[in-house]
């Protein structure tokens, strides 16, 4: 078995001088984001989540407060939760700004750019072959998975009305699937699959009018 959280040191070495140029190049966008949060929807602005790198080893992921937080809130989120999403949250989620502060966790090594995204711990407890298998790569913002399987995951969570409903919808449906692509991500793996699925994510950013036409998939 491939030992967990697998990186390369040219994939770290390009992690970090990405990072450090995108927290360069977006600051003025982390300044617009963050006073916006804090305006619109008040403390706290940014959300961490616990996460798993490894099946043993666990980090905060950050991102920015997208919802009206509840102490008890646990596990994925689903049309039960959806009430709780802020109109200012609805906008961030829809361009991903909102995951705009894990730059610092690609830059502390919890994370890289492309890999499986950090699944949280109850579902590895839940699944550990299948997640040692997952996280032999070191989980990502953006991947194979997030790219092909995301909007089909958000439509069938959105019908969900009850945490159990959306417990089982995301245990029998998401996980399965976004294993499968996963798995298949870590097989093919390579400094320039990993630079088109970072393209593609990119092009998420703009408008529909401005973004590239892609031909087919980027594997």
């Amino acid at each position: 078995m491939a030992r967990s959280g697998r990186m390369t040191p040219g994939k770290r070495l390009f992690d970090i001088l990405f990072s450090l140029y995108l927290m360069a190049f977006l600051a003025p966008v982390f300044v617009m984001v963050t006073w916006n949060v804090w305006r619109r929807q008040g403390r706290p602005i940014f959300h961490g989540s616990e996460r798993m790198k490894t099946t043993t080893e666990s980090f905060v992921l950050w991102k920015y407060r997208t919802m009206q937080p509840v102490p008890s809130d646990s596990g994925v989120t689903g049309g039960d939760k959806a009430a709780r999403v802020t109109d200012y949250g609805k906008a961030l989620r829809q361009r991903r700004l909102d995951e705009l502060p894990q730059l610092w966790n690609i830059l502390r090594g919890d994370i890289s750019f492309v890999g499986p995204r950090p699944p949280l711990r109850r579902y590895v407890e839940m699944f550990p072959d299948l997640y040692a298998r997952i996280l032999a790569s070191r989980p990502g913002v953006t991947g194979l998975a997030s790219l092909i399987f995301a909007p089909h995951e958000d439509r069938h969570l959105a019908r969900t009305t009850t945490p159990t409903q959306t417990e089982a919808v995301y245990i029998g449906i998401c996980i399965p699937r976004k294993a499968r692509l996963d798995l298949l991500y870590h097989r093919h793996r390579s400094f320039w699959l990993d630079v088109k699925l970072i393209s593609w994510t990119t092009a998420r950013f703009f408008p529909d009018r401005l973004r590239p036409r892609r031909k087919g998939r980027p594997v």
